[in-house]
């Protein structure tokens, strides 16, 4: 099996001390180091930040619409690596104050985990993802995500995240009791935008019992 997560970078606060925390998903070909870069740029006092590393610096090693079959067994090995990571935090952060974030292969991952594992998270934040299998998968998750904000962002002609399934995966997080959020930029490319930023600030600052200051 794939040793995804072998090493996990923290940032933030530490987490015994931690109001809150963020799990950072990087993409295909990046490093945890490069999605710590946008864990910097939501920085904030009282919020801990976590990045797993990818084995090989892909989660899995075809696209996310392909057959499910055809990704595994990096793709259990992925799922497992979050899960872990999770239970990291949990010992310190509850998952009612956690945000899950990924960003292209790790925004797919985040929201197949967030689906698979439905629960009351702190949020879910998938830029540039979908859930993964190709249309038609079978959707019958267990669990609720009980009213988890959900952030999905992604342009309107992303070159690898189709909108159709930015959309679909938008149902399927709605469906598990999501409360979720869809914007699709107009004819940007495969990034991340300052609305997207602003958007996570603002969910990672509900995490804090009174402000970005917890005073």
């Amino acid at each position: 099996m794939p040793q995804h997560g072998a090493r996990v970078l923290e940032g933030g606060a530490p987490l015994p001390e931690a109001a809150g925390a963020a799990i950072l998903v990087h993409g295909r070909g990046a490093s945890a180091e490069d999605i710590m870069l946008l864990g910097r740029e939501l920085a904030m006092p009282g919020i801990a930040y976590l990045a797993p590393q990818a084995a090989g610096n892909t989660w899995y090693p075809n696209r996310y619409s392909a057959p499910i079959e055809a990704n595994e067994p990096w793709l259990s090995a992925a799922l497992a690596a979050l899960e872990r990571v999770l239970g990291r935090v949990g010992e310190f952060v509850p998952a009612e104050r956690t945000v899950l974030l990924g960003f292209s292969q790790g925004a797919c991952l985040t929201l197949e985990f967030a689906a698979r594992h439905a629960r009351r998270y702190g949020a879910v934040v998938g830029l540039s993802g979908a859930v993964i299998g190709p249309r038609g998968t079978p959707r019958e998750y267990p669990g609720s995500l009980a009213g988890t904000p959900v952030f999905l962002g992604c342009s309107d002609v992303d070159p690898h995240v189709a909108a159709d399934d930015v959309r679909a995966a938008a149902e399927v997080l709605r469906g598990l009791g999501g409360d979720v959020t869809l914007r699709l930029y107009r004819g940007l490319g495969h990034e991340v935008n300052v609305d997207e930023l602003e958007h996570v600030r603002g969910l990672l600052t509900a995490l804090l019992p009174k402000g970005p200051t917890g005073t």
